[in-house]
């Protein structure tokens, strides 16, 4: 009520509290009180009190790759534990976002967050592996989804989808490789068009153009 709802109508997915080194909150803790217990109880926390809203178009995997990217950044590399165990967590997680990365990487990715987290000297790499370890938690489907069948259900990360055209859909009005940066999409006026994925970038401009709904991402 009082943020006015997800835009669009989407459906609620998670909320991130404390900044880049809070958890990740699902749809089922919603109703959970803001304080420092509960949260932590969860595994997020207070932090600098910032509050991030996710719907169904958010890649919780793509979240917690942000915030660490942004741990590594500011690390100040005086003790091993952040400055190699952070590197190699977002090595892992851009390998599961990018469809390269096996099952066991998981594990491995379990067990440096837990590593980083008892052997950091300071509060920045203790808290760092909070958003990997909450969104592993909560939303471990996705993760999986990533690496075994080579798919992001939020339709994300670049390397794991394509977009496609619908022909029944397509009124060939040419819109869409009118706007294509990349040349990708071939097609003659009034007539199904279709996306060379060898070219197409990935970018979305056509996805945005199209009035009449055609082309969706896979």
């Amino acid at each position: 009520e009082i943020g006015g709802g997800i835009p669009g109508g989407k459906k609620f997915k998670a909320a991130q509290t404390g900044g880049p080194s809070g958890g990740c909150i699902p749809a089922e803790h919603f109703d959970i009180p803001i304080d420092y217990d509960n949260l932590l109880a969860i595994g997020s926390m207070m932090g600098s009190g910032g509050l991030i809203v996710m719907d169904e178009d958010d890649c919780m995997v793509d979240i917690a790759k942000f915030f660490l990217e942004f741990t590594v950044e500011e690390s100040c590399g005086k003790c091993t534990a952040c400055r190699i165990g952070t590197k190699r967590m977002l090595e892992i997680l851009e390998k599961i976002t990018k469809g390269t990365a096996q099952m066991e990487d998981l594990d491995k990715l379990e067990e440096l967050c837990h590593y980083v987290k008892a052997n950091s000297l300071c509060g920045l790499g203790q808290t760092a592996p909070n958003p990997v370890l909450s969104t592993l938690h909560f939303f471990r489907d996705e993760y999986e989804a990533h690496i075994k069948e080579k798919r992001c259900p939020a339709g994300v990360c670049k390397a794991l989808l394509s977009y496609v055209i619908d022909r029944d859909k397509c009124r060939g009005c040419t819109l869409c490789a009118r706007t294509c940066p990349a040349g990708a999409i071939v097609g003659s006026v009034k007539n199904p068009h279709v996306i060379d994925l060898n070219k197409c970038i990935k970018c979305g401009a056509c996805m945005e153009k199209c009035k009449f709904g055609a082309i969706y991402k896979k």
